[in-house]
């Protein structure tokens, strides 16, 4: 019998599950909940799987193959509606998207500049990562809970609601906040904004792995300390499109929530500002912008494939190993984007 603190919070139900279940096998074997999940997060994929194929097809007058994309230009897509699934792509997404969703980071930070190196662009990597991150994200809020990693309660309103509704409101408003102040009024170099979230993930990353070690996984529940990390992440978001879940993720260890619920609320709050991200670009192309979907099914193979086993993986190992995990693969994250920056960095310094 669960008691009332268990109820309201939401966090305890992945403690309780250990509880009964001590050994990484028995939590591995599925039972029917989880089974319905499985089935039902991949009817779910598949469905916008379908809605990727139909716009990489190009279905409207703002979809189209860039003229300015290098992969187009090699392969002869330009001034055609043809597209093929990309298998390296698939590979890269399945790494990736297995990461983020069972770590709560790392898709968008690390996948953006390795797409753009291989001779995508912009506009056919953001909008297509805003849009698959938008749904990895709200079907794995769906998985979490059946797979007993968190309880999402809305009466009474449990800790894990309150936390997604002022993590993802607050998402929203920075990156409105971040997108209109520092590009229109500031005019920063984006250099010095990469910079910027690359340090403030290395800073947390560091704290998280010295937690960890000196503290374990009981810490004092703070919520509004988790208010200014929210702020933040949604401003990395809108200044530089990346930074949001090693902030969000990180932040939730060190504001004293248990690491798998964190993870849900990460999935949940990162698919809703995600939404919200993939809405203004649906928005922009009714203005006149136009999108190319060519990496669209790709990464929603990828998505199938890992946006699935990551809830599930999060379920069957213990929570004493996620605390590692997380600020461990955050300062991979870490690395790999101070490889990215470092000769645009020299440059800026003129060294």
């Amino acid at each position: 019998m669960r008691t009332q603190t268990e109820r309201i919070t939401g966090f305890e139900v992945s403690q309780q599950l250990e509880a009964e279940k001590k050994t990484i096998l028995e939590r591995a074997i599925p039972e029917e909940r989880q089974w319905i999940g499985f089935i039902g997060g991949l009817i779910a994929m598949f469905i916008v799987f379908l809605a990727a194929i139909w716009l990489a097809g190009n279905p409207f007058d703002a979809t189209w193959r860039s003229a300015s994309s290098t992969y187009n230009q090699v392969h002869g897509l330009v001034g055609t509606n043809s597209w093929h699934i990309i298998w390296y792509v698939v590979l890269l997404g399945l790494i990736f998207e297995f990461m983020d969703a069972s770590a709560g980071m790392g898709f968008g930070t690390v996948m953006s500049p390795i797409l753009m190196i291989l001779g995508f662009t912009p506009l056919q990597v953001v909008p297509t990562i805003m849009i698959q991150q938008a749904a990895c994200g709200l079907i794995g809020t769906f998985l979490h809970q059946e797979f007993q990693n968190v309880e999402w309660k809305f009466r009474p309103m449990s800790e894990t609601i309150k936390l997604w509704l002022m993590i993802a409101g607050l998402g929203c408003a920075a990156v409105l906040f971040s997108i209109t102040a520092v590009y229109a009024y500031l005019h920063m170099a984006k250099i010095w904004i990469k910079l910027y979230v690359t340090l403030l993930m290395l800073l947390m990353g560091l704290v998280a792995i010295y937690q960890a070690k000196t503290r374990g996984t009981r810490r004092p529940y703070r919520f509004k300390r988790m208010a200014v990390f929210a702020f933040l992440a949604g401003f990395n978001k809108g200044i530089g499109g990346g930074g949001y879940g090693p902030v969000v993720t990180v932040g939730g260890l060190i504001s004293g929530i248990p690491v798998k619920a964190q993870l849900a609320v990460t999935a949940i709050s990162e698919g809703t500002v995600s939404t919200f991200a993939a809405i203004v670009w649906f928005a922009l192309l009714a203005q006149g912008m136009k999108i190319d979907f060519i990496l669209f099914p790709s990464m929603m193979i990828a998505a199938i494939g890992s946006g699935i086993l990551a809830p599930y993986a999060t379920r069957v190992f213990p929570q004493k190993l996620w605390n590692w995990v997380i600020p461990i693969y955050c300062l991979v994250c870490v690395g790999i984007c101070f490889w990215k920056i470092g000769p645009q960095l020299f440059r800026a310094m003129g060294l």
